[in-house]
């Protein structure tokens, strides 16, 4: 067990902005890392936590939205459907919040943590948190999608 620091948004090396590249080795140092992650996730009781807000360049992401972990490697969107509009925050920009369109429904292929391939399917919260971890992956954060920022009073 250990916690990584999450990357903010101040980070002068602008990391969450950083397209990442694809895990190549599925080693220990993976499995520690994602780990990690899960429990930095737990502790900032956060849905979802991207590699590069763990400083990790890599195409990995996990995500819990209260069903059961799952750890996402080299994630690649298949599908998208519907759409819902709701408010969206990241652990790496605590209490800001903003109104984001996203698909309700999307279908993912991803490696496992051995490389084994699989698909998930989501819809609602589980849908906006693979859209909004895969963004990361790209250097995209939730600000950037937001067609407006939420004062203090409205979340």
């Amino acid at each position: 067990m250990g916690y990584r620091n999450i990357v903010k948004d101040d980070d002068p090396m602008k990391t969450l902005h950083k397209k990442c590249r694809p895990v190549t080795e599925f080693n220990q140092k993976l499995w520690d890392l994602l780990d990690d992650m899960a429990d930095t996730m737990y502790q900032a009781e956060g849905v979802g936590l991207a590699g590069p807000q763990v400083g990790y360049l890599r195409r990995v992401f996990v995500i819990d939205v209260g069903e059961g972990l799952i750890e996402f490697i080299n994630p690649e969107i298949l599908e998208t459907s519907g759409e819902q509009d709701g408010n969206e925050g990241c652990l790496s920009f605590p209490g800001e919040y903003g109104m984001v369109i996203r698909p309700n429904y999307v279908k993912m292929r991803a490696q496992d943590r051995e490389g084994n391939w699989f698909e998930v399917e989501g819809e609602e919260l589980f849908a906006r948190a693979m859209c909004h971890e895969n963004d990361h992956l790209d250097g995209i954060v939730f600000k950037e999608r937001a067609y407006r920022m939420l004062e203090e009073d409205e979340y």
